[in-house]
């Protein structure tokens, strides 16, 4: 499959789950809370570390990095647990639309309540991750950029299926993750293909709808166009995060047997490039 080809693809599969998403207009509401609870949580880190120096910015202790990595692993924590805690539930109420049935936040919210403790779980792994990756960036100079950069593509390729291995498969974070690998390397190979596109269509409508509002609304008012602007970027950001996790619930239902008429299977193939034999 050719480049165009994929790019095609990508964007058929954008607007298929678009058209899943437009059915159910309640699952906005979970990236937009992961979103909001981030923002509280940044802003109460802020507060902790400011009033710790006395609303003094010139206080801050800069050169403490043991202090500063202890900080930067709770919020990593914290930024995990938000995260899956949504996309959770999130691909639950997918999951039960595929199914045909009757979808609604609570549900959603409920099903990740009963998932707590694999969910903290995970996010400790993968906030660890993350740290280490962080320490080998700022210690390791260009090199430590380069490995943190081909680790991290390796990470996000490899915890694809990870959400709804957690959700399902009853397994802890260690195994979920090799699980996820091996649904990987078992159906598709060990890398997506160029053809994902979801990026590119953000991308691009950051640009026809973010860039035009805070343009108009800056000619109103500077701060009420930079307002306006802020809120298209939110607001696309949480409708794109609603995407492409109704579409890895439509592909890890596939992947376990369980076919759904929203996505064919082919389709979902071509996203991928077959590992070599």
């Amino acid at each position: 499959m050719g480049f165009f080809d994929r790019l095609s693809n990508g964007w058929t599969i954008a607007m298929t789950s678009l058209k899943v998403l437009k059915a159910n207009k309640q699952l906005i509401i979970f990236p937009v809370l992961s979103g909001l609870s981030m923002m509280l949580i940044i802003g109460s880190f802020v507060v902790v570390i400011l009033s710790g120096a006395d609303w003094q910015v010139s206080n801050l202790d800069i050169n403490n990095k043991v202090e500063g990595y202890a900080l930067l692993f709770v919020f990593y924590v914290i930024n995990y647990f938000i995260v899956v805690f949504f996309n959770m539930a999130l691909m639950h109420c997918s999951k039960i639309f595929f199914e045909g049935g009757e979808v609604s936040v609570s549900d959603g919210i409920k099903f990740s309540f009963s998932r707590l403790g694999v969910i903290f779980s995970w996010s400790i792994m993968a906030a660890t991750v993350g740290l280490i990756l962080k320490v080998i960036q700022e210690n390791v100079g260009s090199l430590g950029k380069i490995i943190t950069g081909l680790v991290g593509v390796v990470w996000s390729i490899a915890t694809f299926f990870v959400v709804p291995v957690l959700a399902y498969e009853k397994l802890g974070p260690i195994d979920a993750f090799k699980r996820s690998t091996q649904l990987m390397r078992e159906k598709w190979g060990q890398s997506l293909g160029a053809g994902f596109s979801f990026g590119l269509i953000h991308l691009a409508a950051l640009i026809i709808v973010a860039i035009p509002a805070l343009i108009i609304g800056a000619a109103i008012n500077v701060a009420f166009g930079v307002i306006v602007g802020l809120l298209g970027v939110f607001l696309l950001s949480a409708i794109f995060s609603a995407l492409r996790s109704i579409f890895i619930s439509a592909v890890y239902n596939n992947v376990t047997g369980n076919l759904d008429d929203h996505f064919n299977q082919q389709m979902i193939d071509g996203l991928f490039i077959e590992k070599r034999k």
